[in-house]
């Protein structure tokens, strides 16, 4: 089993929660309205009058022979919209209930 962390521009949401689920993929957990700012190129998003986009982020346990996968539709969804900021890690699970 994987966890994939995804943090992302809160205009992605459908996208993600879609892309789970075109994939098999039924659970997740979503944190809304959380403030953050890339270490690359991103800019802030901090939910307040400078800067007013929020973040989202999901964790979704996954198969392992679906990170992959999960994985590569992400890296095109950011390539396709850079500017949103969206970033994911896939991360082992040792144990799970």
């Amino acid at each position: 089993m994987k966890a994939i962390f995804i943090a992302y521009n809160q205009a992605y949401n459908q996208e993600i929660v879609q892309l789970l689920e075109s994939l098999g993929q039924r659970g997740y957990t979503v944190w809304e309205e959380i403030g953050g700012r890339g270490s690359v190129s991103g800019q802030p998003h901090l939910g307040n009058h400078a800067w007013p986009t929020q973040n989202h982020a999901l964790l979704s346990v996954v198969e392992s022979a679906l990170a992959p996968h999960v994985m590569a539709q992400l890296r095109a969804l950011d390539a396709a919209n850079q500017d949103l900021g969206l970033r994911a890690w896939v991360l082992p699970v040792e144990d799970a209930l």
